[in-house]
């Protein structure tokens, strides 16, 4: 089962993506997803097989979602996982001297 697939970030949650069928666009995306998602940037198109790994998503629910709802929304990481990569030099900036 091949896809090929828009993917649209938001611009007002830094790193949330919601994917797409190319071939639908965002018909079939809710509209009140759409408005709480923002006005939707075109990143990238790919094709997506179960074989393919992503980097964030698990490959299996991306494509059941593409296929049940037409959409699938990748949310942002949390922010813990954001300071787990922080360099340890901006981890100290407010360590006392």
């Amino acid at each position: 089962m091949k896809r090929i697939c828009s993917i649209y970030k938001s611009p007002r949650k830094n790193e949330m993506y919601l994917y797409v069928l190319r071939s639908d666009a965002l018909k079939r995306v809710p509209e009140s997803l759409l408005v709480a998602f923002g006005p939707p940037t075109h990143a990238f198109d790919m094709v997506l097989t179960p074989e393919r790994t992503l980097a964030r998503e698990d490959i299996h629910a991306v494509l059941a979602n593409l296929d049940q709802q037409g959409y699938h929304l990748q949310m942002p990481p949390a922010e813990d996982d954001y300071i787990e990569h922080l360099p340890d030099e901006l981890l100290r900036r407010n360590d006392p001297v």
